[in-house]
């Protein structure tokens, strides 16, 4: 599989020398040009470019873990193999009891009713392994200290636009992310308390921009949208937005409610909701979510770097650091 990939990724790489308006095929009198198959196969495209650097990067850091190593091996005089034995086989702890049984728990329900006794060798198995990785990471992360390690191998980034309502968090902050979502979509819901932490953790250092993309099988997605920006009108953006993200009921009757509950001038909002005075400003975003690929929600840039989907915290913490790391 990663060898199929890695050809079409070669074969669209050397595509790309071609002109934007160049013609990929013609049908009858019509052509299609390259641009226009790109900007249909935009979200894929986008996907294969982050794959690829995702491999890139996986083989790039094994590499200067092995330099890294042979380099501090050389300098103490013993093998690499030996270093290691040292450094991280020797200083990974036992599994706690406390830990076995947490992790037994956890997954109960998965182990179809076997005993701790009958699954504890394969627990401390699970645990040492992931306490291993843990510190061969952090001696990894000694060593580039002490050896200068640059990279320049860079991430495919693509310029996002940060829409028409203010930021969230310090709008001089060195990270920007921008997130298109859905009010109707249970992920994004479920990414919301991952944001905030976010937001609470880089306090001063992240800024977080909302952007609509509310799916067609999501009825009321259009306008809660509309709704959500009828409070940007007055202000409260932010304060709405809270509220309708964590709300089962996006009827009309209860956007209204949530408009009084951040108290908002009902007369103002009911008027700009019944009036659709930003429908085309919510087309407006689905229109450039399109653009720049999305074909589900969530999806964030953070600092131009597409992460998809309900994503945990550390995945967001890596490339923040990463970005902090390079400003």
């Amino acid at each position: 599989m990663r060898i199929l990939t890695l050809t079409l990724v070669a074969a669209l790489i050397a595509g790309s020398a071609l002109a934007a308006d160049a013609p990929v095929a013609t049908v009858g009198g019509k052509t299609i040009t390259r641009a226009q198959l790109e900007k249909e196969m935009a979200a894929q495209l986008m996907e294969v470019e982050q794959e690829r650097y995702e491999v890139l990067k996986e083989g790039l850091d094994a590499l200067i873990a092995q330099a890294l190593v042979e380099q501090e091996a050389a300098a103490l005089k013993v093998t690499p193999d030996d270093l290691l034995k040292k450094e991280i086989l020797d200083k990974v702890p036992k599994p706690s009891d406390a830990e076995i049984q947490q992790v037994y728990e956890e997954n109960k329900q998965a182990l179809g009713g076997a005993t701790l006794d009958q699954v504890k060798d394969r627990i401390v198995e699970y645990l040492t392994a992931q306490k291993g990785e843990e510190r061969r990471q952090a001696y990894i992360g000694e060593l580039k200290k002490k050896y200068k390690t640059t990279v320049s191998l860079q991430p495919p980034k693509i310029e996002v636009g940060k829409g028409t309502r203010p930021p969230l968090g310090d709008k001089n902050a060195p990270v920007t992310i921008v997130m298109f979502s859905d009010y109707e979509c249970p992920f994004c819901k479920r990414a919301e308390p991952t944001v905030e932490q976010v937001m609470e953790k880089y306090k001063g250092k992240v800024q977080l921009y909302y952007r609509d993309y509310p799916l067609p099988f999501h009825q009321n997605a259009k306008p809660a949208s509309e709704a959500a920006h009828c409070a940007n009108a007055q202000g409260k953006f932010w304060e709405y937005h809270k509220k309708v993200m964590a709300a089962e009921d996006l009827s009309k009757a209860n956007l209204q409610k949530i408009a009084s509950d951040v108290g908002l001038d009902r007369k103002k909002f009911d008027a700009c909701l019944d009036k659709g005075e930003f429908k085309q400003a919510v087309e407006v975003e689905l229109i450039e979510g399109e653009a720049v690929g999305i074909d589900g929600t969530p999806a964030f840039f953070i600092n131009g770097r597409r992460l998809s989907g309900a994503q945990p915290f550390e995945k967001f913490q890596e490339i923040i650091e990463e970005e902090l790391a390079g400003s």
